[in-house]
């Protein structure tokens, strides 16, 4: 009788490998030829959930709307306002990066914000008085989440700062988010010394004005436009902003200089504006959020809506599962350093602006934008396979998003909580560093994954959600 073992020593082996590459490693030291599949179990202790989720009748179908009305959703830029007026901030309040957190466990770029924006605010006339307030429960901490904004890095946002509109015309939405400062010691980073309270309060009294009057005369700009345009000319939208800010200071400057001002106003406003390289970010960032936002409250998407560090946590919201969080210990982030800084300097992730990754950019499209690696550490095969590794956890592809360097390919779109924790690949973030110590501000720039944690409690809640037998 015949069988399909016959003849198979005499023929040179071929070899299938997954998992760890050393059995691979050992074979091909004999010349064997070796065939390495690229696998990772899943994320521990959710196999049972993941079982119940692919088997709810809903998720494909959830999906697919989640990912259409991402990639549909506009983003207007069309005001420029107080957040006091903009987001209904009462004096007391004060908004910040990512999922929600007290005084006791803030961490020290956080609580330097915070520090920074009581003084700002008058409400303490020293840095020892800001902190005893801040200790003593005499301020309201809410994530700017909460009110559909977004910050960057400790994303401190204070009733008298000014904030940036966007719409979302499609789906009805509105999303803020707070000027730029540029880099260096800014408040966003943790610093509060007295260069940083000068500048807030000229971006308040000179700034602002000056950009409300330019955008309002300009009429509405179209800000996922640009992000289109910049991923075409080597910006991916997170820490390479410089097309997108070009761009955007090209439509504002002919109100911009004609605005109601002194000359030498305009000529400071139209110059640090211009000598931003990070102009865009608090731009694209609140475009991002109203992609996401578009995808909220969807039953049986696994869509993750959020992703959002306040130095502490690491927190995800998804589209099924509404406006609860998911978080995990934050990580620290690995790369490149300011000057004497090194890893014991920086503080683990912080920061709203991974709302880029959630909604398709930033470092899901590195390959867009291979200089980055000059900045967050790596090399251009690290980034090209960094947005190919992404295609592997998301829904789809964005229809407005595209890779030259990928044949055009549209960006990955839409973090799928059963795909990642089916494969146990993490979303790719590229970042900038906070100093661990307030005060410091930034002493890097790098790459950082969330914790696995936020994915397998996400894929319990959302196994939970699945009605009757799933």
């Amino acid at each position: 009788m015949s069988t399909p073992l016959r003849g198979l020593l005499q023929a040179d082996p071929v070899v299938a490998t997954a998992g760890a590459s050393m059995f691979a490693d050992a074979l091909r030291d004999q010349a064997v030829e070796v065939t390495e599949t690229d696998w990772q179990p899943p994320l521990d202790g959710s196999a049972p959930h993941l079982a119940r989720v692919a088997g709810d009748p809903r998720r494909r179908e959830a999906n697919e709307l989640a990912w259409q009305r991402m990639t549909a959703a506009g983003a207007d830029f069309v005001d420029v306002r107080p957040a006091s007026e903009a987001l209904g901030l009462e004096r007391g309040t004060f908004l910040h990066a990512g999922p929600p957190i007290e005084w006791e466990r803030a961490s020290g770029p956080l609580r330097g914000a915070l520090i920074g924006a009581m003084l700002f605010e008058g409400m303490a006339d020293t840095a020892e008085a800001a902190e005893a307030a801040l200790a003593g429960g005499d301020v309201e901490l809410e994530p700017c989440h909460h009110r559909d904004a977004v910050g960057p890095m400790a994303g401190v946002v204070s009733p008298s700062m000014w904030v940036y509109e966007l719409r979302d015309e499609v789906h009805d939405h509105t999303s803020w988010c707070s000027l730029n400062e540029g880099l260096g010691k800014v408040l966003r980073y943790g610093a509060y010394g007295p260069e940083v309270i000068d500048r807030l309060h000229w971006m308040n009294s000179v700034l602002g004005p000056l950009l409300q009057q330019a955008i309002r005369a300009a009429g509405p700009i179209d800000v996922k436009s640009i992000i289109s345009q910049m991923l075409q000319m080597g910006d991916e939208g997170h820490n390479r902003n410089r097309a997108g800010s070009l761009m955007l200071l090209r439509e504002l400057l002919p109100t911009l200089i004609t605005a109601d001002g002194s000359s030498s106003d305009i000529a400071e406003a139209v110059r640090f504006s211009g000598a931003n390289e990070h102009f865009f970010l608090n731009l694209g960032m609140p475009a991002c959020k109203l992609s996401t936002l578009a995808a909220e409250g969807i039953p049986g998407s696994t869509v993750v809506t959020t992703m959002a560090r306040n130095g502490t946590d690491f927190g995800i919201r998804t589209a099924g599962t509404g406006d609860q969080w998911f978080t995990g210990p934050a990580n620290t982030p690995e790369g490149l350093f300011l000057g004497s800084y090194g890893p014991d300097d920086a503080n683990p992730d912080i920061g709203d602006s991974a709302i880029t990754e959630t909604a398709g950019i930033g470092g899901f499209a590195m390959a867009a934008a291979p200089a980055i690696v000059k900045f967050v550490g790596g090399d251009v095969p690290l980034a090209l396979r960094a947005t190919r590794t992404m295609y592997e956890i998301t829904v789809g592809e964005h229809t407005a998003y595209q890779v030259p360097i990928l044949e055009f390919r549209g960006t990955p779109t839409g973090i799928d909580v059963s795909a990642v924790a089916r494969t146990g690949i993490l979303p790719q973030i590229n970042t900038g560093m906070a100093g661990r110590v307030a005060g410091t501000g930034q002493v890097g720039a790098g790459l950082v994954t969330p914790p696995a944690a936020c994915f397998t409690q996400a894929i319990a809640a959302l196994a939970a959600a699945v009605p009757g037998d799933g």
